[in-house]
């Protein structure tokens, strides 16, 4: 192959990943497509497709990391990496999640994921580093991933016990 079109050339498909802006599952948010339920599971050749809760954290992500930016310099290297550390720990549970059946453990540990970082973004707005509209907004995003991973827990555990 030769390279990809420049529109796309620093894009997530430029290396091969899935875009996450804008796609929506089949499946309606339950889980993710491509865990053996006709995606690329493992042995396809085309980058498996996520899930809503995977794709809701990453916006969420993007929505991150500029507002860390504007914490004091004091925290940014503090409370600011511990609240992007905590999400990119969510992120992976989420990733590695999508790509195993054994999903309660993952799916658990991105729950816990979540209880940290409220805790760290009512820390950082009450110590006043996150303004009362970027909380509101940080809260809506965590309580929208944290429904999404619920809804999958349960499908899995439905699917576990059936």
């Amino acid at each position: 192959g030769g390279l990809a079109p420049r529109s796309n050339f620093f894009g997530p498909r430029a290396i091969g990943l899935p875009a996450f802006a804008g796609r929506r599952a089949v499946n309606g948010g339950a889980r993710p497509a491509g865990d053996g339920a006709g995606g690329a599971g493992a042995g396809g050749s085309g980058p498996r497709a996520t899930g809503p809760a995977l794709e809701s954290h990453y916006r969420f992500m993007l929505w991150l990391v500029p507002a860390v930016e504007r914490f004091p310099r004091s925290q940014k290297f503090l409370l600011g990496d511990r609240i992007q550390g905590a999400a990119l720990d969510v992120l992976e549970a989420l990733v590695e999640a999508t790509y195993t059946r054994q999903r309660g453990g993952h799916l658990a540990r991105a729950n816990l994921g979540l209880e940290k970082l409220r805790l760290l973004f009512r820390l950082a707005h009450d110590l006043r580093y996150l303004d009362s509209r970027r909380y509101e907004h940080a809260a809506r995003g965590i309580d929208e991933t944290g429904r999404r991973i619920g809804a999958w827990r349960k499908a899995h555990r439905a699917r576990e016990s059936a």
